[in-house]
């Protein structure tokens, strides 16, 4: 049993990897995005952090089941 749940706590933990990947391809569209645009930088800036906020709170909820699952269940 303890296995199990292991391994269901490292799938939970592999919602940073999805979180790492949207944060950098959103970066480099803000990067192309500000490259060609210059003067829409601070609209652009915004939605960034924005959209690199939501995804980290995607990670850090896929941490927090992790680690609720080996305490619970463990």
């Amino acid at each position: 049993m303890g296995a199990l749940i292991a391994i269901g706590a490292g799938i939970a933990a592999l919602t940073g990897i999805g979180a790492g990947i949207g944060i950098g391809l959103a970066t480099s569209k803000a990067v192309d995005a500000i490259a060609r645009q210059p003067e829409a930088e601070s609209k652009i800036s915004k939605n960034l952090l924005l959209g690199c906020a939501l995804a980290e709170g995607t990670a850090i909820f896929g941490l927090v089941i992790g680690v609720l699952i080996i305490l619970f269940l463990g």
